[in-house]
């Protein structure tokens, strides 16, 4: 009888251990996690995984997990995670469990500032994280001192300012004050509303050149895909829509996008290795399948979630009607509330790119709008002049 091989799945918020036949494959042992933790949704979702070389890589779910390049531990390690985000949370996160792991891990992403986030945005998620958190501020139940042991805002956040730990706890219990009545659910939801509006967010960067060598980010995400110049991964230089592109594929280091216009030439660019042109297929392909799918009718089984989760919701909702909203007024104050503390010396280049923007009335939807204007051929010689 085969040895079984042992493997340790982290999610967000649970750790998970099981024995694997040798025989068994990436969507048996995928299937497995999904079921455990009671997850539907599972089209976002992948394991992750740190290769023999210390690359991070994801686990073909078509392959043996055991014939797979997997760093050898025991137990085999890994990390349950969103592998493609949604256009709009609001529309396609169903289920309360798909939305807490991806208001987890969007989490991590900013307090680790491998999503960059302005410190007054940062304030106002981390007042929505304290409501998802410990529901209701109560002056009886939250004494001072309360945030103590929470990680809440990116150090670069707490750097930039001269304020003191309570200064800051006493700046986020206000806004948690001002979430009262909202359920804790919801609190995610309105986090990941606010976050999905970040430039980084739900973006796959990878280093590229074109043809004349000059390096650049390719950015992989819901929409499409993207050109940054080195220098600055919050505002796209060039864009491809989904919509525009037929056919992706590589050779070696040299990758091509066949767009469906005719009279545009391949969209060509070099990777560093195969490896990561093989990441970036793999990213493509997910995406554009998820984008062509938004497009058509729901399937049943989505028809019935969707119905499923409207009625728990309304059963909530009879018991909490939220009565709070937050709108641009509260970045507002905020900004302006913080920007007395700032130390100005402390600014990172991210935050001068995104000041920038800010006073050229930039966003990331209209960046985008004006990064697909022309045809697919222009862009491309575009791209080629980079």
């Amino acid at each position: 009888m085969p040895k079984p091989v042992n493997v340790r799945v982290t999610t967000m918020d649970a750790e998970l251990e099981f024995a694997v036949q040798p025989s068994t494959t990436g969507k048996q042992l995928f299937d497995q996690v999904v079921k455990t933790i009671g997850l539907r949704e599972i089209w976002y979702f992948g394991l992750q995984c740190m290769d023999s070389k210390g690359y991070l890589t994801w686990l073909k779910l078509d392959k043996k997990v055991s014939s797979q390049d997997v760093k050898k531990e025991n137990p085999l390690q890994f990390k349950f995670r969103a592998k493609f985000f949604p256009e709009d949370v609001t529309d396609e996160l169903i289920q309360d469990i798909t939305q807490k792991l991806f208001f987890m891990q969007v989490k991590d992403g900013i307090l680790s500032d491998e999503i960059y986030c302005p410190p007054e945005t940062a304030v106002l998620l981390a007042s929505y994280s304290v409501q998802a958190k410990f529901g209701d501020f109560s002056k009886e139940v939250h004494r001072p001192g309360y945030l103590t042991s929470d990680r809440l805002l990116p150090q670069r956040v707490l750097d930039q300012h001269k304020l003191s730990r309570d200064q800051w706890e006493e700046r986020i219990q206000v806004w948690h004050e001002e979430h009262r009545g909202m359920l804790k659910e919801d609190a995610m939801l309105e986090y990941l509303k606010i976050a999905q509006d970040l430039e980084m967010y739900g973006v796959n960067y990878f280093d590229i050149k074109n043809k004349k060598g000059t390096q650049l980010w390719l950015g992989v995400d819901a929409l499409g895909l993207n050109i940054y110049e080195k220098e600055d991964k919050l505002t796209p230089k060039i864009g491809f829509p989904w919509s525009e592109i037929r056919n992706i594929s590589f050779n070696d280091k040299k990758f091509s996008i066949k767009p469906i216009d005719k009279k545009a030439p391949d969209f060509v660019f070099y990777s560093p290795r195969l490896r990561i042109n093989k990441r970036i297929l793999q990213l493509c392909m997910g995406n554009h399948e998820l984008y062509m799918r938004r497009r058509k009718p729901d399937t049943i089984e989505v028809q019935q979630m969707k119905a499923q989760a409207r009625e728990e919701k309304q059963h909530k909702q009879m018991e909490s009607i939220i009565t709070q909203f937050l709108t641009l007024s509260s970045l507002q104050a905020l900004t302006s509330e913080l920007s007395q503390a700032r130390d100005d010396t402390k600014k990172t280049p991210n935050d001068l790119l995104h000041t920038e923007n800010m006073r050229a009335g930039r966003d990331k939807y209209k960046t985008l709008r004006q990064i697909r204007q022309g045809n697919t051929k222009q862009r491309i010689d575009e791209f080629e002049a980079l």
